[in-house]
């Protein structure tokens, strides 16, 4: 797969002129990876799962803040000569999505807020053990531990585990900085981009009443609950993921050649 801006991207159909780009955003840790291959191969659909910086194959370095990782989504956008996007963004993701989606609405098409919310919770504990690379495997088992659901098959839980073990353990803790220190709630208002919100029923990390204030404060947004996925909803329950998004990008108004 291509690099670009320093950016490594998984790209999927990109053929499909008169479909629009839909731009994957990780979750703190993650990779292009953690979205399931059944989203990232939608069928008819122009699909860019990227790896944020100094995450997955991606080059540079981590960052501290939404805003920064922000940044660096237009960065890849402007590489690729893509002036709007449906940005579907899955935890920290989903905040990264969101900000744009607030603070540079001509750049978004379409908003996806998966197992995220406006205001991000990390335990101190959780900070703590990030920010030492010796306590790093205590917080890496944490959020294993966390993230998925109950029914999810151990092999899933496992690769889960490794992946999230191999970023380094600085980039986690900028990640988790950033997720704590976001806050976008008195600004929902500003979203008029059509959103897609997707809930877990199990998930303990961004439980599902967090995403509460997305509902009922965009008014263009659609809700669904997924009550047997935990946080990593797009590894958990990917058919209906997929199929979910798929439908909610066919009603996404878009003439070919736009973005």
């Amino acid at each position: 797969m291509p690099i670009i801006h320093q950016t490594y991207y998984f790209a999927s159909g990109e053929t499909e002129g008169a479909r629009p780009a839909v731009i994957l955003i990780h979750g703190a840790g993650g990779s292009h990876l953690f979205w399931a291959s059944e989203i990232r191969h939608l069928p008819g659909e122009r699909i860019y799962a990227i790896d944020l910086p100094s995450h997955g194959k991606s080059g540079g370095i981590g960052r501290q803040s939404i805003e920064e990782y922000a940044q660096a989504v237009l960065a890849f956008m402007d590489s690729l000569k893509i002036h709007k996007a449906v940005l579907v963004g899955h935890s920290m993701g989903g905040a990264i999505a969101l900000w744009l989606a607030i603070h540079r609405p001509s750049r978004v098409l379409g908003l996806g807020l998966f197992a995220t919310a406006p205001r991000l919770y990390v335990s101190d504990d959780l900070l703590s053990h990030t920010a030492n690379p010796a306590t790093f495997p205590l917080a890496v088992k944490f959020i294993s531990d966390y993230a998925f659901g109950p029914d999810t098959p151990p092999r899933l839980r496992e690769l889960g585990q490794q992946r999230l073990g191999e970023v380094r353990s600085s980039v986690l803790h900028g990640d988790f900085l950033a997720c704590r220190a976001f806050d976008e709630t008195h600004l929902l208002g500003r979203v008029k981009a059509p959103t897609l919100i997707l809930t877990g029923g199990k998930d303990k990390m961004v439980p599902p009443y967090t995403a509460e204030p997305l509902q009922n404060r965009i008014k263009t947004a659609r809700r669904h609950h997924l009550e047997s996925a935990g946080h990593m909803l797009t590894l958990e329950e990917p058919q209906a993921v997929a199929d979910l998004l798929k439908q909610f990008l066919s009603e996404i108004p878009y003439q070919a050649g736009a973005d």
